[in-house]
């Protein structure tokens, strides 16, 4: 098999990094972690989740945080190297929507997350994730300005219509038939990858990436090297240079030491 240099890796959470079964890292990727950090390889974690929603991996020290879907960019020494808010116009055009029709969404900002109309399968998807439920939204007081990405709760035969009509500025992309992730058009995980790769000298040749959600296949494209978890989406398994076994079963490690990284 063909060696590459690997000087970073890319990680997902939510599938990938956290099982959705036990809420925890499994202990192999923990000491998968700590050999790629001894070997001197960056360790990256790229992500929808907000930036205040990863508290309970800070512990594993990771070089960088690509969060909110490349949306803001951060070092593990609190450098900012990107951050892009969303259009003001899609903002006021969700809240003018929400007043008129019946619309769960929640709205992330750099500080905080507020959620708007709180359904019993909302409630259920934050215990899933092993979130609190984030406090409610006042209409009439959202800075139209600070908002990095929005979750849109609606089903995906609905995406299309509501992103032309109320969000045209914004791109939206989804690891559950539950919400959308919506983001500035343009951004990806893709883009935090190349933000991080400039930052830290590295070529794209020299990338490796493990996902399992439908924002994760740009990321997996892009790297030399992109990884699908065993429980991945099919479309995502489709896309992946190597499929390996599940979060549960030491799919990080197993990748690692199939590619002679480890």
């Amino acid at each position: 098999m063909q060696h590459h240099t690997i000087k970073a890796v890319f990680f997902d959470i939510d599938g990938t990094l956290l099982s959705f079964t036990t809420h925890e890292v499994p202990e192999s990727t923990k000491e998968a972690i700590k050999q790629l950090q001894a070997k001197g390889i960056k360790v990256i974690v790229s992500t929808g989740r907000s930036i205040n929603s990863i508290d309970h991996l800070k512990y594993l020290d990771f070089d960088g945080f690509i969060t909110f879907n490349g949306g803001y960019c951060i070092t593990i020494d609190g450098e900012v190297l990107f951050k892009q808010t969303l259009h003001p116009g899609d903002v006021k055009a969700v809240l003018a929507y929400a007043k008129q029709n019946p619309l769960s969404f929640s709205f992330m900002s750099e500080q905080e997350i507020s959620i708007y109309d709180v359904t019993p399968e909302i409630a259920g998807m934050y215990a899933h994730l092993n979130l609190p439920i984030p406090p409610l939204v006042d209409l009439e007081q959202v800075d139209v300005h600070s908002v990095l990405q929005t979750n849109i709760f609606l089903g995906p035969e609905d995406e299309q219509a509501f992103m032309e009509t109320v969000m045209p500025n914004s791109v939206a992309s989804r690891w559950t038939p539950l919400f959308a992730d919506v983001n500035p058009h343009g951004l990806s995980k893709q883009v935090g990858i190349d933000i991080f790769c400039k930052h830290f000298g590295i070529d794209i040749s020299e990338t490796m990436a493990f996902g399992d959600g439908g924002n994760d296949i740009t990321m997996l494209k892009h790297v030399a090297i992109g990884v699908a978890m065993g429980n991945a989406n099919p479309e995502v398994k489709t896309i992946a240079d190597y499929v390996t076994t599940d979060v549960d079963e030491d799919g990080i490690w197993h990748a690692l030491k199939h590619f002679q990284v480890l």
